[in-house]
């Protein structure tokens, strides 16, 4: 093997294995930033989701975070899909595999919809803000074309049937694939629910980091 191509394999492994050990992380941040994070209970109220995010610097952050972690995801995805290539559950894990990726779509759409643009609506002047009121209320319930928004829900979708096929294929240590399973499957839970999200990414975590640790060590 060439000089060359040791460089790049090393390089891909690398890139891998920090997208691995990252997106949990960058996850539980933004979901550990939310108000009120006990009692957990279900926010429906579309007024109640502007008022928690409104003048809260740190859950725009947090918001960024997540954002910063779609792209690792596709990494992710893209990684489980190769590890499944030529196996029993190919199929199903192509069909996971796609099902994510528009999940992921969905995911950074719904940050930069509903919260990127809070965090410039928060620079302006109180009264001015409060006329935002009924467009913002608009937004958060999904009005029009935000319907869209709810491909977010194929992500843990895609992640649970590429879960389910790196444990009946063996792709993946057992342990592992049944922790992917159970963080994805907590992760479908809708706002005001950041404890059970937090619960799934340390699940998650548990899935991810030793395979990141791993493609770091070379």
């Amino acid at each position: 093997m060439s000089l060359l191509a040791v460089s790049v394999a090393t390089v891909k492994d690398t890139t891998v294995g920090l997208a691995f050990v990252l997106f949990p992380l960058l996850f539980a941040f933004g979901f550990a930033v939310h108000p009120v994070l006990r009692p957990p209970r279900m926010i429906t109220d579309p007024d109640e989701m502007v008022a928690r995010a409104h003048g809260n610097r740190l859950l725009h952050v947090g918001h960024v975070a997540v954002l910063a972690g779609c792209p690792l995801l596709i990494v992710i995805v893209i990684h489980y899909a190769g590890v499944l290539a030529g196996s029993s559950a190919e199929w199903a894990g192509l069909i996971g595999a796609g099902l994510a990726v528009i999940g992921v779509i969905g995911l950074a759409a719904d940050k930069g919809a509903l919260c990127l643009t809070m965090s410039a609506f928060d620079t302006l002047p109180e009264p001015e803000f409060a006329q935002l009121a009924p467009g913002l209320r608009t937004l958060h319930a999904k009005a029009g074309w935000m319907w869209l928004l709810w491909a977010v829900l194929l992500l843990p979708l895609g992640f649970a049937i590429l879960a389910v096929a790196l444990l009946t294929s063996d792709a993946l240590p057992a342990w592992q694939a049944i922790a992917l399973l159970v963080g994805s499957l907590l992760l479908m839970v809708p706002d005001g629910l950041e404890l059970i999200d937090l619960a799934g990414c340390a699940a998650l975590a548990i899935a991810m980091i030793p395979t990141g640790i791993e493609l770091l060590g070379g």
